[in-house]
């Protein structure tokens, strides 16, 4: 690292733009796929709905993030137009187009791909309120300021980017150090691998491993968000001492949380947090020779020489840090305030934001099934479930991997146990049930009644555990549940009482 040009990132730079580029492309496709059906004109909860209260008053307006749709009415069509133009964008950026280029170049691109992508989470209500939609924003904004091939990455954006790794990682430890008691006594792994939102294929095999095995996890996590994450800033020593031990702890740190997310990649279906941690855990590992010293008038300006960085372009980013300077108040007085926030935006544009997870861990699983019935009478029928594509349901089947793919339905059905279940998307869900919905039927993995309408839909709560080796030798389940009673229903449409 050497002045304002972080000539060792080089390398760096690709990772992080090829990779939140990639990150994009599947939220956008996620949203192509999803989207109408959640939040569409006939959705569970329809942004047009949303979109006419803000259009209301300006004060109504202000509540939402920036959105194109206040001004360009909403449609379903529209929006998978959108979803379109933003992957062909996207898909440019992994490949590398615009790199090719001046700086500006990626930044107009990576900026359109903030912009568009706020415009659809501003209206996306509870099934985008995760903390990595806004870590995506903030992601795609900063990878604006990278620059192209023809100049090495600008330092200050290099140190953003170590500073937002750093918020997200040690906000995400001092959330659970002030949380919950199993994060202290060092328990909290020997429930979480069971009672995670979706689990994937290999969370049951975590799961039986021996508690000293989950104890051990707990410190190391422990060790990898409250530790290392300092680390992160030491290369910014050798901007005054010319030694490879700064370089060489930054990327050890990196390097830490890298193989930390990995492992949580292996245990669990987060969506494309732990990916978008390991992209950025890359910012802080800096290779010599790598991406330092381009060619000449590689994507350069004019007159530019080799390895060096526009003046126009030295003003942009010493903007964009300026800005930065005076956003970070906020998160950091978040990191040390006694009432800590997690995934909360303090600005409008979603920048600087405060992150973390998982302050608690629950000790049982709790699964909402949703069940439907043909009978008219639903207190001596046998009722047949709807299975869903990512949580669990069917006891012997094993769950899938969908990381970095997002489920938002399969997602917000672990909230319902957890004193959400009169949500007003919950209650539209079952009565797109009881219509057959077709857009709605589309989110599930199979539904019992070949597209008819069923007379009778009901959820009904039991208690999932994983099975022990034994059991799983005996009965072949990956799951074993107990029934703890309906949860809500029977339910019918008000013209199906004569059918």
């Amino acid at each position: 690292m050497d002045g304002w040009a972080a000539v060792d990132f080089g390398f760096a730079r690709e990772v992080l733009q090829r990779g939140i580029a990639a990150l994009y492309l599947v939220a956008l496709i996620s949203t192509f796929n999803q989207f109408p059906a959640l939040l569409g004109g006939k959705g569970l909860l329809p942004a047009p709905d949303l979109l006419e209260w803000a259009r209301s008053s300006k004060r109504a307006a202000k509540l939402l993030h920036p959105t194109i749709f206040l001004r360009w009415a909403y449609t379903d069509r529209r929006l998978r137009s959108l979803c379109i133009a933003g992957v062909v964008v996207a898909a440019a950026l992994v490949v590398g187009l615009p790199q090719l280029g001046p700086p500006w170049v990626p930044m107009l691109c990576f900026l359109a791909l903030w912009g568009l992508y706020m415009s659809i989470t501003s209206i996306g209500q509870t099934f985008y309120g995760f903390g990595w939609e806004m870590l995506l924003l903030e992601c795609g904004f900063l990878a604006a300021f990278l620059g192209s091939g023809g100049q090495p990455p600008p330092t200050i954006i290099v140190v953003l980017f170590w500073w937002l790794l750093f918020r997200l990682e040690f906000g995400a430890g001092m959330i659970k150090i002030r949380g919950g008691r199993e994060w202290r006594d060092l328990t909290a792994l020997m429930y979480h691998h069971e009672t995670q939102p979706m689990p994937g294929p290999l969370s049951r095999q975590a799961h039986l491993l021996p508690k000293w095995f989950h104890r051990g996890e707990v410190l190391g996590n422990h060790f990898a968000q409250l530790v290392v994450p300092w680390l992160l800033f030491v290369p910014l020593l050798g901007l005054w001492v010319p030694d490879l031990v700064p370089a060489l702890t930054g990327a050890a740190a990196g390097l830490i949380v890298l193989l930390t997310q990995l492992w949580l990649v292996l245990t669990g279906n987060f969506a494309w947090l732990n990916w978008a941690t390991i992209v950025l855990a890359f910012s802080a590992i800096g290779i010599p020779g790598i991406g330092g010293e381009p060619d000449a008038g590689a994507g350069g300006e004019p007159g530019a020489g080799a390895g060096s960085i526009p003046l126009y372009w030295i003003v942009v980013t010493a903007a964009v840090g300026l800005l930065y300077a005076v956003l970070s108040w906020w998160p950091l007085r978040n990191l040390f305030a006694r009432r800590q926030l997690m995934n909360a935006s303090f600005n409008r544009y979603q920048l600087a934001n405060a992150y973390g997870a998982f302050g608690t861990v629950t000790k049982e699983r709790i699964e909402i099934v949703v069940e439907g019935t043909m009978d008219a009478d639903p207190h001596t029928t046998d009722w047949h479930e709807y299975s869903f594509k990512g949580k669990p349901g069917d006891l012997r089947r094993v769950p899938r991997q969908y990381a970095p793919y997002h489920l938002r339905l399969d997602w917000l059905m672990w909230f319902l146990p957890l004193g959400r279940l009169r949500e007003p998307w919950f209650e539209a869900f079952l009565l797109k049930l009881l219509e057959a919905d077709a857009g709605t039927l589309g989110l599930l993995d199979r539904e019992p009644f070949d597209g008819r309408r069923p007379r009778w839909v009901r959820a009904r709560a039991y208690l999932y555990r994983f099975s022990t080796r034994a059991e799983r030798r005996e009965t072949g389940q990956h799951w074993v549940r107990e029934p703890r009673g309906v949860a809500m229903g029977p339910a019918r449409l008000p013209d199906d009482a004569g059918r």
